[in-house]
């Protein structure tokens, strides 16, 4: 099955994620860190991606390396739980929504990390 989101604009969705976070007082760093620290790319790799025209789906099926710790994300994002998504690659695109929400929330990227490194 093929998500809408998976054909979205990577830096379109990736703006809005940013922005999600900046309305809570988070930075933009804040949000490149986790997704950093859960798909693998670098921070320069990121930026590069932003301004390519890659897709959302994309961006999560070229990741370079997965954290192993990734499992340990769960809970729900838009009423479904994340562990009970089907879809491998829209279970990945979840895992960072709820990463995202965790920092809107008010909590740190150490702390986030920190969280689910069990």
């Amino acid at each position: 099955m093929s998500h809408r989101i998976y054909n979205m604009s990577f830096a379109g969705v990736f703006q809005a994620l940013i922005d999600k976070a900046e309305r809570k007082g988070k930075t933009r760093q804040d949000v490149l860190d986790l997704t950093s620290w859960l798909t693998g790319y670098d921070l320069e790799s990121i930026e590069q991606q932003l301004q390519s025209d890659l897709t959302y789906g994309d961006f999560f099926r070229q990741a370079p390396n997965y954290t192993t710790y990734r499992t340990n994300i769960t809970g729900k994002i838009c009423g479904v739980q994340i562990e009970t998504i089907e879809d491998p690659l829209m279970q990945e695109i979840r895992r960072l929504d709820r990463l995202v929400d965790w920092l809107a929330k008010g909590k740190s990227v150490a702390d986030i990390i920190g969280k689910y490194q069990v």
